[in-house]
């Protein structure tokens, strides 16, 4: 049991039912927008720009907040105003309303994530296990619901109804998970155990400040790229004559290699501790992700570019807040759990809109050179950074 009164398997049971759901809502987002709704992929990014956006002030809210009050009931909120929101998008998805109540998911996600996160910086357990099992569950989620989601959305013929009332009833459970398993235990950050006065006074030495900030800015620019996977990769999959449904058993995989390598991470984290090491190889392989993407004009090419993918995500995508985590004193855990929800938010909210008008304007070919180039720029900044300032830092 940790301070704040949940046991982890309430956490990874929360995360995976949220994922599920959730696993049924985006993948259908710019082929619904573009192909039943009618509107531009441009239209379809900027929806997802407001989705994501909401999600940035959820996440960098509820972070502030997690440290200051009782982090239960702001949980509980969330979950059962999300669940009423996708409640309504049963009955009403058409044009504009999809993507107005869409926008409003988006702050809820935002602010359940990374009160998910900040309880786990409370665990008492190693960092890098909680936060890899953290994103375990998430993904063994989204294999169950990108399995299912494509063929269903066929079955519909375009109708999303039952994708929303079947995340309903996953939000439903993922309420009650949370109403009688999250203990009203809480503590503030006014009075820590480390003796610190509160959150706003906590003082983080210069180095942690460095490498926690630069890792922000590089989870913007990784999952800004990342999100042309998660949106327009299905137009260019599906214009080139690849079904809808292989397109999401693309995502079926990603998530089954997810749950392989993250078992197979946390195995290694027992006898190696590099999480640096982690993150660059990690970045390195999502940015060589694209430059097959460069050559894929079959679908056994999209797979293999999954499977690089794949590895780069499982490998630095848990390692990344685990790390921030270890670099933030007790009193401000929640609230650099929140920055680095929303700094990754910002990514997926300017991907889509960034990559819609990179397609309209060029091609998909100079798109996926950026995105390579990009990453790998990112990388040797990140490397630097590290490499002057890690001496200096200070572990909590």
């Amino acid at each position: 049991m940790n301070r704040q009164g949940v046991e982890l398997k309430w956490l990874l049971l929360g995360m995976f039912l949220g994922s599920i759901g959730n696993s049924f809502v985006w993948p259908l987002t710019t082929i619904y927008i573009h192909e039943q709704l009618h509107e531009s992929l441009t239209v379809s990014g900027i929806v997802l720009l407001f989705y994501s956006g909401a999600n940035v002030v959820g996440s960098y809210i509820s972070g502030m907040l997690f440290d200051r009050t009782n982090p239960r009931k702001l949980m509980i909120g969330g979950t059962l105003l999300a669940t009423v929101v996708m409640a309504i998008m049963i009955f009403f998805n058409g044009w504009p309303i999809y993507g107005i109540l869409l926008t409003v998911i988006g702050f809820f996600n935002g602010w359940i994530i990374t009160m998910v996160n900040s309880f786990a910086t409370r665990s008492g357990r190693d960092g890098r296990y909680v936060f890899n099992m953290l994103y375990f569950a998430n993904n063994l989620g989204m294999v169950i619901g990108t399995t299912i989601v494509g063929p269903l959305y066929q079955y519909a013929k375009g109708n999303v109804s039952p994708m929303f009332l079947i995340t309903t009833i996953l939000y439903t459970m993922f309420s009650l998970v949370v109403i009688f398993f999250f203990k009203d235990n809480h503590q503030t950050a006014e009075k820590t155990d480390d003796g610190e006065a509160g959150a706003v006074d906590v003082k983080i030495p210069q180095a942690n400040l460095w490498i926690s900030w630069i890792f922000f800015v590089a989870l913007v620019v990784i999952w800004t790229m990342y999100e042309q996977w998660a949106s327009n990769l299905s137009v260019f999959m599906t214009d080139q004559g690849i079904s809808m449904t292989k397109y999401s058993l693309l995502w079926t995989l990603n998530g089954i290699l997810i749950v392989v390598f993250q078992l197979g991470i946390t195995w290694l984290n027992r006898w190696v501790n590099r999480p640096y090491a982690q993150v660059f190889i990690g970045m390195f392989t999502i940015g060589f992700s694209f430059v097959l993407l460069l050559h894929a004009h079959s679908y056994s090419w999209f797979v293999a570019a999954m499977v690089i993918l794949t590895i780069g995500e499982a490998t630095a995508l848990p390692t990344m807040p685990a790390i921030v985590n270890s670099l933030s004193p007790v009193a401000v855990k929640g609230k650099y759990q929140g920055i680095l929800n929303a700094f990754s938010s910002i990514g997926k909210a300017i991907g889509p809109l960034f990559g819609g008008l990179m397609i309209e304007a060029t091609s998909y070919h100079i798109l996926f050179i950026i995105c390579a180039v990009s990453i790998f720029v990112m990388e040797i900044i990140v490397f630097l950074v590290v490499k002057i300032k890690r001496a200096k830092v200070v572990e909590y």
